[in-house]
């Protein structure tokens, strides 16, 4: 099994257009050169970036590209989730338990109460973090790191 992805992807794409790229040759937000940035084809970013615009948070731009609807400070990472999210956090089993079983016959109830207790902590959690949060401590990484000096070499 593999973690779904489209949230960490989202939230890449929203961070992507919050940036701030007046003045350069870089300031169109379109798929292909947010895809640049995810290391993706730009169908990808188009499937999701529809999915944004559904949940309000994105909008095509006059110039061709994406905006954000609102300040990014406004978009919590509760928003792109509730946007992306497919639905509950955990899942049951794909089939019923055996009821004959002392543990097949009280698993989903318990189960059920403490994903229901997770999924309430996360939802909170993802609610203190905006898209502005995301930028910022992305920002600082980059800046940490100092990957332009790198390139640059001796």
């Amino acid at each position: 099994m593999s973690a779904n992805s489209k949230m960490s992807l989202a939230v890449h794409v929203l961070t992507w257009i919050a940036f701030d790229r007046r003045g350069t040759d870089k300031e169109v937000g379109t798929s292909q050169r947010i895809a640049t940035s995810v290391n993706t084809n730009p169908v990808v970013i188009r499937r999701c970036l529809s999915d944004l615009r559904v949940a309000g948070l994105v909008e095509s731009s006059r110039n061709g590209g994406w905006a954000l609807t609102r300040a990014a400070s406004k978009i919590t990472l509760l928003d792109v989730y509730n946007a992306v999210g497919d639905g509950e956090v955990f899942g049951m089993h794909a089939s019923p338990p055996d009821a004959e079983c002392y543990v097949g016959y009280g698993i989903q109830p318990v189960l059920s109460r403490v994903y229901a207790r997770a999924t309430a902590a996360l939802r909170k959690s993802l609610a203190t973090t905006s898209i502005a949060d995301v930028l910022r401590d992305t920002m600082a990484e980059f800046e940490a790191g100092n990957p332009v000096e790198a390139l640059r070499g001796p």
